[in-house]
């Protein structure tokens, strides 16, 4: 029979598990995840919800299915920060807590915030472990002894027993020096923590032996491999590599990320593209945004009484306007920015409004603010050529055209690019024939290109 590998990815939003075997997908499945908001930007996940969720959906695999397993992976979302105090822990602050905005903003004018940023290949931003520790430290709020672990150490420990952090996902935690491939002694003395305070770094595919208690109670086979995983964020971006073979993506969901694989560390102070870590030869570099398909949800509410009209009526808007909005320019930064900004605070705003623009203007403006911002993130990672497209912004052939023609690029409209593929790719070194293909290809009109061209070079003075 054919062994089967088990890939479970946490998200933001929900819990994934896929078995694949020879490359096909035979189960997947996914599972809400609930995050909690409090009052000073808190948002943190429970720790124990997420143990309860995967250890009933393991059970719901069929056991046939399950004693063919003999890999399981871990992909994590990114920047996840666990206290744990005297071996006691739940909440898992994630990405967009914001506890830490005012702190971090302090600290980026500190001269160890460019150096900081050199070692790690990590944003100075509040999104990061380093971030949070930092404020949690200056306000005190756990005992001097407390670990700081996140999902990965969760995961290995509940199904290994040892508390490890795979080198991809400490490479976003601004911790680790990415050269050495070591906690950062330097940065671990600013925060007043030691090595000891962390999880145990090893290779994403690094794996140990499931626990036997857990292979009882859940029905694997004793010697089932536990493989340390890696990051969302660079399983996707490595996923959609292997299927492509693009190294180069851009996804526009929720929010937005221009992402590319590359062979050695690139980094750039000014701009502060994220440098994350894969493997010995393979890095993912690249720039999220805050704001992608949220601000045509928000603009579907104050621009239509009907959502699902507003989406239909897009091709129309932009063939009423013309390029530039008549002048009406939108920044889009509803959501604060992440890059290219790193201001949590930022606002968006209409620029040049006059009683001339209607309706029409105003949506182009939109969209034009949006795919201008993500030409400031495509630019950061070199601008490359060919882009994999994925994500509900590019449902519609206007905008992916659209896209083309702002960034000047060949625009492969590719599927979701799902980390889970990517995970069975670095773990088994076999592509997932269920990865995300290329599809359908959009290059950029030259004309409308030359004219976008003038109007970007000054759209965010």
């Amino acid at each position: 029979m054919t062994d089967i590998f088990l890939g479970i990815d946490i998200g933001t939003t929900a819990i994934k598990f896929g078995a694949i075997a020879q490359g096909e997908t035979i189960f997947y499945h996914r599972v809400p995840l609930e995050t909690y908001s409090e009052s000073g930007g808190v948002r943190y996940q429970k720790a124990s919800e997420i143990l309860v969720i995967i250890q009933n959906e393991l059970r719901e695999i069929p056991r046939s299915l399950k004693q063919r397993i003999t890999k399981i992976s871990f992909s994590v979302a990114m920047h996840s920060c666990m206290p744990v105090v005297a071996g006691e822990f739940e909440q898992v602050f994630i990405w967009s807590d914001t506890q830490s905005k005012e702190a971090i903003a302090v600290f980026k004018q500190a001269n160890e915030a460019e150096r900081f940023y050199q070692k790690t290949g990590t944003p100075i931003h509040e999104m990061t472990p380093f971030a949070k520790i930092l404020y949690f430290k200056k306000r005190k709020m756990y005992p001097e002894n407390t670990k700081w672990l996140g999902l990965k150490e969760l995961l290995m420990g509940f199904f290994t027993g040892v508390s490890t952090i795979d080198l991809s996902t400490a490479s976003a935690t601004g911790l680790l020096n990415l050269a050495k491939r070591q906690w950062d002694k330097e940065i671990l003395g600013y925060l007043g923590i030691s090595t000891d305070q962390l999880g145990q770094l090893v290779e994403p595919t690094t794996s140990y032996l499931i626990k036997r208690e857990l292979a009882d109670e859940l029905h694997f086979l004793p010697g089932v491999q536990v493989f340390a995983g890696a990051s969302d964020g660079c399983l996707a971006a490595y996923g959609g590599y292997l299927a492509n073979g693009l190294s180069a993506s851009l996804t526009i969901g929720t929010s937005a990320a221009v992402r590319e694989i590359t062979s050695t560390p690139v980094l750039d102070w000014q701009r502060q593209n994220f440098c994350y870590y894969l493997t010995e030869n393979i890095y993912v570099i690249g720039a999220p945004s805050n704001n992608g398909g949220k601000v045509l949800e928000w603009a579907s509410q104050v621009f239509a009484d009907d959502p699902v009209q507003f989406y239909e009526k897009i091709p129309d808007y932009l063939a009423q306007s013309p390029i530039g909005a008549k002048g009406l320019r939108f920044f889009p930064y509803i959501n604060g920015e992440r890059a290219p900004l790193w201001k949590a605070n930022q606002t968006a705003e209409f620029k040049g409004l006059t009683i001339h623009h209607r309706r029409a203007e105003m949506v182009r403006a939109v969209i034009e603010g949006v795919l201008f911002n993500v030409k400031r993130l495509h630019e950061m990672v070199n601008e490359p050529s060919n882009l994999a497209v994925s994500g509900g912004f590019f449902e519609s052939a206007v905008l992916c055209q659209l896209t083309a023609d702002i960034l000047g690029a060949d625009c492969w409209l590719a599927g979701e690019n799902e980390p889970i593929y990517g995970l069975y790719g670095l773990i088994t070194q076999v592509a997932s024939k269920q990865s995300p293909i290329r599809l359908q290809k959009w290059s950029a009109n030259q004309e409308s290109h030359a004219e976008f061209q003038p109007v970007f070079q000054t759209y965010f003075d």
